[in-house]
C-alpha cells in the first residue's frame, strides 16, 4: 500500500485538485488506523531493555500455551530456571553497567545453546527462564545434558574492564510429565523449587524437580520461627572446613561454618536460614553457638593428639556491635583453658568500609589485643584502604574466591593475585586463598607465595566427627607428596 501511495496522491490531485488531495491526506490515515495498520505486530510482549528478551509476564503466557499444546498432542517439554550465582557481589564490585553487560553476555550465550523455537525470558535481575518447544522425545538424561550445555554457555568468561570475569550458574528444571498440579504456573514453580535445591549444593548446581522434594513455599515468619527453634535445639551447628599451609602441606586450621541439618528436609543451605536468623535478631545468639562449638572442637582435637593450630569463627556486623563481645570471648577462652591465638576472628572487608562504628572498631581492636588473630575475609570485594588494614591490626587477608577461580588458566587472574600477595608481603601480612577447587589452582597459589589455601579442592565443610578421619587420611597422603617450589616475585 505504501508503494502505491505516491501514485494515488498524484492521481487524486490530477483528477480532483487541491480539495480532493486534502481530503485524501486527512482521511487515509484514519482509514489505515481503523484497519489496524498502525498496530505494532510482534511488539505486544514487553521486552527487557538490557537483553531484549521477553519478561516474566510474556514467559508465563507462552508457557501456558505450550503446557496445553503438550497435553493435547501428547508431546514433551521442560521448564528450566537458570540463575547466575553471586550476581549482586559482581555488580557491587564492578557497577550496574558491568552487571548489565554480564547479563547481555550470558543471555546471548544461553540463546546460542538453544533451538530457534525454544522460549527464553529474563524473569529477574540474575535469572533466566527457558521453556523447550514441544518434542516427541525428552527424557531426564537429555534434560540434564541440556542443563549442562546451558550452564557451560552461561559460565563462558567475559572480558570486562581489563580483567576477566568468571561466573557460575545454578539450574533447576521440571519436565512437563512430572509437573505438579494442573497449571503452567505450578510447572514454573516446580522448576524454581528445583533451583532452590540446586543452591543448597553449592554454586553451579543442577537439580531436577521430583515429587518428594521438600516444599520451599513456607512463609518467612514460619522460617524464622523454625530457624530460631533449630538454633536452640542444636540442629544448627558448626561444620569445619580445613585450611592447608602451602609450605608444609599440613593442616594450618579450620574455619567454623554454620550448617542446619533438618531432621526431615536434610541439609538446609546457609543462604536460606542465615537471613531468617538475621531478621529475627538472632545473629548474636548464633555467634555464641559457633564460638562454643569451635572451642569444644579445639579441646577435642587436643585430647585426640591432633595438631590444629587455630579455628576461624566469623563475626558479622551485628555481633561486632555488641559492647560485651570481647569480654564474652575472653571468658569463654578462660573457661576452656585455651590461649587466645587458637581462636581466629574473621571479619568481612565490608565491615571496615561500610561500618565506621566506634563499638565495632573497639571490639576488633580489643579482640586483637586479647591475642586473637584477625582475618580479613573476602579481601578484594569491599575496597578496604591500606590504612584501615593497619588500623584494625589485621593478621591475615583471605583472598576472595573470585580472584582464585581458574587462576591457573588465566594470566590476568595471576597478575591480580600476585599484586595482592606483594602488598601483603610489604605489610607483613599472612595470606589465605578461598575457593580453591583444583590441583592447578592449589599449585599456582603455592608457587606465587600464598601462605594457606581453603576450598572444595582441599576439603568440604564437614561435621566434627568426620574431621579426625579426614586429618588422618590427609596426613597419610603427605608421606609421598612432592615439594612445590615458589616463584621469585
Amino acid at each position: 500500500m505504501l508503494a502505491f501511495l505516491p501514485a494515488l496522491t498524484l492521481a487524486t490531485f490530477w483528477l480532483g485538485g487541491e480539495t480532493a488531495l486534502l481530503a485524501v491526506a486527512l482521511g487515509l490515515p484514519v482509514l489505515i488506523a481503523a484497519a489496524g495498520g498502525f498496530s505494532k505486530r510482534g511488539s505486544s510482549v514487553p521486552r527487557d531493555a538490557v537483553t531484549g528478551m521477553m519478561l516474566r509476564d510474556g514467559f508465563e503466557h507462552e508457557t501456558a500455551r505450550l503446557y496445553h499444546d503438550c497435553a493435547e498432542a501428547g508431546l514433551r517439554s521442560a521448564v528450566f530456571v537458570l540463575e547466575l550465582d553471586e550476581y549482586k557481589e559482581l555488580t557491587d564490585r564492578h557497577g550496574q553497567e558491568a552487571g548489565d553487560r554480564i547479563m547481555q553476555h550470558c543471555g546471548a550465550q544461553i540463546v546460542s545453546a538453544l533451538r530457534q523455537n525454544d522460549t527464553i525470558a529474563r524473569i529477574s535481575d540474575n535469572r533466566f527462564a527457558i521453556c523447550l518447544a514441544p518434542t516427541l522425545q525428552l527424557d531426564l538424561e537429555l534434560c540434564i545434558q541440556l542443563a549442562g550445555r546451558m550452564q557451560a554457555a552461561a559460565e563462558e568468561p567475559l572480558a570486562l574492564d581489563g580483567t576477566t570475569v568468571y561466573m557460575t550458574a545454578s539450574i533447576g528444571f521440571c519436565q512437563r510429565s512430572r509437573a505438579p498440579g494442573s497449571s503452567s504456573a505450578e510447572w514454573i514453580s516446580a522448576a524454581v523449587s528445583a533451583l532452590s535445591e540446586a543452591h543448597g549444593n553449592g554454586p553451579g548446581g543442577i537439580r531436577a524437580y521430583s515429587s518428594d522434594m521438600p516444599a520451599r513455599g513456607s512463609s518467612r515468619a514460619s522460617l524464622r520461627e523454625e530457624a530460631a527453634a533449630a538454633l536452640e535445639t542444636g540442629q544448627i551447628q558448626a561444620w569445619f572446613q580445613p585450611q592447608i599451609c602451602t609450605d608444609t602441606g599440613r593442616v594450618s586450621g579450620f574455619e567454623a561454618l554454620a550448617r542446619w541439618l533438618h531432621p526431615v528436609q536434610g541439609l538446609i543451605p546457609p543462604s536460606t536460614f542465615l537471613p531468617a536468623l538475621e531478621e529475627a535478631g538472632l545473629m548474636d545468639r548464633l555467634s555464641q553457638v559457633m564460638l562454643y562449638n569451635a572451642l569444644v572442637a579445639i579441646k577435642a582435637w587436643d585430647e585426640a593428639g591432633v595438631t590444629v593450630p587455630c579455628v576461624g569463627v566469623n563475626f558479622a556486623t551485628q555481633e561486632l556491635r555488641n559492647p560485651g563481645l570481647a569480654g564474652r570471648v575472653k571468658w569463654e577462652l578462660e573457661r576452656f583453658g585455651l590461649p587466645a591465638d587458637r581462636l581466629c576472628v574473621e571479619i568481612l572487608e565490608t565491615v571496615m568500609t561500610d561500618q565506621p562504628d566506634d563499638v565495632v572498631t573497639r571490639n576488633i581492636l580489643a579482640l586483637s589485643e586479647l591475642g586473637c588473630p584477625i582475618d580479613l575475609d573476602d579481601f578484594g570485594t569491599g575496597h578496604a584502604s591500606i590504612s584501615a588494614v593497619r588500623r584494625f591490626n589485621i593478621s591475615r587477608i583471605k583472598i576472595d574466591r573470585t580472584f582464585v577461580m581458574k587462576a591457573d588458566q588465566d594470566p590476568e587472574q595471576q597478575k591480580l593475585i600476585s599484586a595482592i600477595l606483594t602488598m601483603a608481603e610489604r605489610l607483613d601480612l599472612d595470606t589465605l586463598a578461598e575457593g580453591v577447587e583444583t590441583a592447578g589452582e592449589h599449585a599456582l597459589l603455592a608457587q606465587l607465595g600464598c601462605g594457606h589455601v581453603q576450598g572444595f579442592g582441599i576439603g568440604r565443610p564437614m561435621p566434627f566427627d568426620q574431621t579426625l578421619d579426614w586429618i588422618t587420611a590427609h596426613e597419610a597422603k603427605l608421606q609421598d607428596a612432592p615439594v612445590i617450589g615458589r616463584q621469585t616475585p
